[in-house]
C-alpha cells in the first residue's frame, strides 16, 4: 500500500475523492518497477490491476497472427489505463511494454470496483477518461487511413499532451526519437526527418532528451 499523501502526488483524480475514498484507494495500490523493454503483460494475460505510470513510458500494442505490429498509444507519467479490462473482467487484448525504465502504481481490482460502486467523483473521472480515450482511438484510425507519415507523427505526438489523459505532462515530454518511432510505427530516420520538418514550421523544439511543444493546437490539427 501507499500513503494518501503519495497518492495525491501521482494521481490527479485522487484530489476529487472524499477522504475515506482516498484512503481506501491508497490501501489498494502497490508499486512495481519494470526495466527498459520489459513486458508488463502479454496479450491474453490476466492482469487485474488498474495502472498508473509514476515514471517512464508504456507502449500499448499488439501483433497480428501474420506478425504485423500495431501500436495503439503510449502512456507517459501521470496517465492511468486498463479500466475497460477491469470493468469487463477479461484478459488483456494488447501487450504492455516498458519503452524505458518504468515505475507503475497498481491498484487491485477489488479496490477499483469498490471505488466504481461507491464514489461519484471516481465515476465522473472514468466517464471523462473513457470518452477521451474513445476519441483518441477514433482519431488514430482516421490518421492511418488519411494522413502521411509527418501528419501521423504530429497528431500522435499531440495526443501525448492531452490534458485529460495525461495531466502531468506539461509542454515537455522526455522521449527519444527512437521511442517516438516505436509509438508512431515509423523508422528512426523517418521520425527524425518529420520532427525536423515540424520544428522548422515552429510547432515544436527538439531538445537533448525530448520534445518541447510550441504550438499544440496546430500540431493536433496538422495535415488538415
Amino acid at each position: 500500500m501507499i500513503t494518501t499523501e503519495y497518492l495525491l502526488s501521482i494521481a490527479r483524480w485522487a484530489h476529487d475523492l472524499a477522504p475515506a475514498e482516498r484512503e481506501r484507494a491508497a490501501k489498494g495500490i502497490v508499486e512495481r518497477s519494470f526495466g527498459q523493454g520489459e513486458y508488463i503483460c502479454h496479450q491474453g494475460d490476466r492482469f487485474d490491476s488498474w495502472s498508473g505510470v509514476v515514471s517512464g513510458l508504456v507502449k500499448v500494442s499488439t501483433v497480428s497472427d501474420t506478425g504485423k505490429a500495431v501500436t495503439f498509444t503510449g502512456v507517459p507519467a501521470g496517465g492511468w489505463f486498463g479500466e475497460g479490462t477491469l470493468l469487463k473482467d477479461e484478459q488483456r487484448k494488447y501487450d504492455l511494454v516498458a519503452i524505458r525504465a518504468t515505475r507503475l502504481a497498481l491498484m487491485n481490482r477489488a479496490t477499483f470496483l469498490w471505488l466504481f460502486d461507491n464514489s461519484v467523483a471516481f465515476n465522473r473521472f472514468l466517464v471523462h477518461q473513457l470518452n477521451e480515450r474513445l476519441g483518441q482511438f477514433i482519431a488514430v484510425l482516421g490518421y492511418d487511413r488519411m494522413l502521411d507519415a509527418q501528419a501521423r507523427l504530429a497528431r500522435g505526438l499531440a495526443w501525448m499532451f492531452n490534458p485529460v489523459l495525461y495531466p502531468s505532462v506539461g509542454s515537455y515530454l522526455d522521449i527519444s526519437q527512437e521511442e517516438l518511432g516505436l509509438l508512431s510505427g515509423l523508422s528512426r530516420q523517418m521520425t527524425n526527418k518529420c520532427l525536423r520538418a515540424l520544428e522548422d514550421e515552429g510547432l515544436l523544439k527538439i531538445e537533448h532528451s525530448g520534445v518541447r511543444i510550441i504550438d499544440l493546437r496546430r500540431l493536433a490539427r496538422y495535415g488538415e
